[in-house]
């Protein structure tokens, strides 16, 4: 296997550089929720804006496995929900990822990468009154920097958006109650950290209470200390290279995902 993975190959006709390269390292996280068993067949999504001012993004079209995501699979769409494809009538999107999505995009310039997951161990957290605990080193990366937003049920309603994104406020980490999780990163690669740190988080505080036993809970000073240190280490760089790592894991794994 190759140290890094290859890269994509060049943009079909009429499609630039950055959109392709963009749509190829989408199709990637896609294949890496996968990887790391966090889809919910084809329930949730990951969306990427492009470039420009029309904040327009890229979002899976539905009923694609993740596992199976292309870069030529992702559906080009507006903020109000058109599909801006030749074949648009059969690229078709999920209407409850549109809603959750735009809200992101259309508020944070920041947000150029949105993921949205239904994982057990991020819908049993969710669902639990006092939220995230601050009982491992995953979950401290987060306090004090993570947002709730209330179950409205299937988000169909464009009215809800206002409600998320003020909920969300500044952070680029939530957990929807009874829901799930959502994080929004600079970049893909961020995106991706992101969503394995806050799941890795859920799944040890399940796995935590699964005995029934007293739980220790680090000082308060000493969770403040760990996330100031966590925010210190907050390098695009880094980042990158975590994902220039994972790619290999999918390099070779069924059809390309930069097709």
């Amino acid at each position: 296997m190759s140290p890094v993975a290859s890269p994509p190959a060049a943009p079909p006709r009429g499609m630039s550089a950055v959109e392709w390269r963009t749509r190829c390292d989408l199709a990637a996280l896609y294949r890496l929720v996968a990887h790391f068993r966090m889809t919910d067949l084809v329930y949730t999504h990951i969306s990427a804006r492009l470039p420009g001012p029309e904040h327009h993004f890229l979002i899976n079209r539905y009923g694609v496995l993740f596992h199976e995501m292309r870069a030529s699979d992702l559906v080009r769409i507006d903020l109000e929900g058109r599909v801006l494809e030749p074949d648009a009538a059969s690229r078709p999107v999920n209407a409850a990822g549109f809603t959750i999505h735009s809200a992101v995009h259309m508020a944070r310039e920041d947000a150029i990468c949105v993921v949205h997951t239904h994982t057990a161990a991020g819908i049993g957290v969710s669902a639990q009154r006092h939220g995230l605990l601050p009982i491992s080193q995953h979950a401290l990366g987060f306090y004090g920097r993570l947002a709730y937003h209330d179950y409205e049920g299937v988000a169909l309603d464009l009215g809800e958006r206002e409600r998320l994104v003020a909920d969300l406020g500044p952070h680029r980490a939530m957990i929807l109650r009874n829901h799930g999780l959502l994080v929004c990163g600079r970049t893909i690669p961020e995106a991706f950290h992101l969503i394995y740190m806050l799941e890795r988080a859920c799944q040890a505080q399940l796995a935590a209470m699964t005995g029934g036993a007293e739980l220790v809970l680090p000082p308060r000073e000493v969770c403040e200390r760990t996330a100031a240190q966590f925010e210190r280490l907050d390098d695009l760089a880094h980042y990158d290279m975590v994902w220039r790592a994972v790619l290999r894991l999918i390099e070779g794994q069924g059809p390309d995902w930069r097709q």
